[in-house]
């Protein structure tokens, strides 16, 4: 029998390690019906979605009195509206009296939350505040027919929700995060725009793919000369986890002679306009002054097209500038950082286990003089029609392949390395909201 214990927490809680420690005496085997079962999607409804905080906007979504947004989570919706009175609240987004759904996309000016169908009306505080023809039901108290609160709170211009009223702060659940990222100063970045986009795929075929960096000798090989993707921590706190990838560097794996022009090359190629428009095409590489690395100078040229922008990076290091710090919130969200990045791109489940959502919210540094932010722009966009830029378009890439080769008979698990401890750890902490043991299934009652 295959040894499925994840690495030994007590070693690696609270520690950034490399993968090489993390190397396993056997390949972990997660039960492929972990993928494409309806009998384990239905688990994770039960006892997982209505359990955990999870990203569902920012709050320049909903900065002032009367904007809403609705947040849907598999079969869960819920809307956040900004109240009169400044406050962000959340309600399951129901109507009391025939459970149709009471809103539906996002919007602004509201001054009330009026259900479609039938017109009861509630403030935006939950309050019922009116019923038609209310005779023909009879005695009832309009405040036992409010609104169903849910657990809303912030961290990093990101609003949280939790279906479960009696769940763990949102800063208790965050556990190191927060103050091993503090040094970005996040809360200087705003919202320019959200995309939610169906893809064919279960939620955690789209979550994985944000978990390691293992595939990126295979899918993103043009990033190779530019990545050191071997000699890259990882740290895991208990249900969260991060990696750190340094940028402007060769991978290992290329060799020690990698010249100064194809590391270039490569980053420009990948991820080139972070240094500017001009940056978008292939040029010479720049000489590299005496006692300074091509790091440096890729560094020095971000903070060059971010002053452009109003943006003062001077305070940054070549280090906080290049290196890429990605979060991955269990169960479901990754949150990208370097100096001038800020993205967050969440896999949400979709109507069956073949279908799930990827949401993208992307935030940039506002400029120095603190010039006010625009509202977001949120919008779907279809898979077929997604331009996120090299790197993620190759992810996406995979999207479209992954979930049909699941399905294929000789497919019964999927083997993880001590590499993939990230995703690992994700495993272990679902089998204990849903009750199962590590490794283990939920019988579908379709088998």
């Amino acid at each position: 029998m295959v040894d499925t214990a994840p690495p030994d927490e007590a070693e690696i809680l609270g520690t950034a390690v490399t993968a090489s420690p993390l190397a396993a005496e056997a390949p972990v085997r997660i039960p492929v019906q972990r993928y494409i079962s309806a009998g384990f999607a239905d688990l994770e409804h039960e006892r997982l979605w209505p359990r955990v905080w999870h990203v569902a906007c920012t709050t320049d979504h909903v900065a002032d009195p009367g904007d809403w947004f609705e947040h849907r989570l598999g079969r869960y919706s819920v809307v956040l509206v900004r109240g009169d009175d400044g406050v962000l609240r959340g309600f399951q987004n129901v109507c009391r009296h025939r459970g149709n759904t009471i809103c539906q996309g996002s919007g602004s000016g509201a001054s009330e939350l009026r259900c479609p169908y039938h017109r009861w009306t509630w403030d935006l505080a939950g309050r019922l505040r009116e019923l038609p023809s209310r005779r023909g039901f009879g005695p009832l108290r309009n405040e036992d027919l409010g609104l169903v609160p849910v657990r809303v709170d912030t961290w990093a211009r990101l609003v949280f929700v939790n279906l479960d009223l009696d769940a763990e702060p949102l800063a208790d659940w965050l556990e190191g995060v927060p103050g091993d990222i503090a040094w970005a100063g996040l809360d200087e970045f705003r919202s320019d725009y959200s995309t939610v986009t169906p893809v064919n795929c279960n939620w955690k075929v789209v979550n994985e793919g944000f978990s390691e960096t293992y595939h990126v000798q295979g899918l993103h090989r043009e990033m190779l000369a530019s990545i050191d993707d071997v000699n890259a921590p990882q740290r895991i706190w208990n249900r969260h986890s991060a990696s750190f990838q340094a940028y402007g560097v060769p991978s290992p794996r290329l060799g020690r002679n990698v010249d100064t022009q194809t590391v270039w090359d490569s980053f420009v190629e990948t991820q080139g306009g972070r240094m500017g428009p001009e940056y978008r095409e292939p040029c010479a590489a720049p000489d590299v002054p005496d006692g300074q690395t091509l790091q440096d100078v890729i560094a020095q040229k971000i903070r060059d097209h971010q002053a452009t922008l109003g943006v003062d990076l001077s305070g940054y290091d070549t280090s906080q500038i290049t290196r890429l710090s990605q979060y991955n919130l269990f169960p479901n969200s990754t949150v990208l950082v370097s100096a001038d990045l800020f993205t967050v791109m969440t896999a949400r489940p979709g109507p069956t286990p073949d279908e799930g959502v990827l949401a993208i919210i992307n935030l940039r540094r506002m400029p120095s003089a603190g010039a006010p932010a625009s509202s977001p722009v949120h919008v779907t966009v279809p898979i077929d029609a997604a331009d996120f830029g090299f790197v993620l378009n190759q992810d996406l890439s995979v999207i479209r392949t992954m979930q049909n080769g699941l399905h294929q008979p000789g497919c019964t698990h999927v083997l993880l390395s001590g590499e993939e401890c990230r995703i690992i750890n994700m495993h272990r902490h679902l089998e204990r909201y849903l009750g199962l043991e590590p490794g283990g299934r939920e019988p579908d009652p379709a088998e």
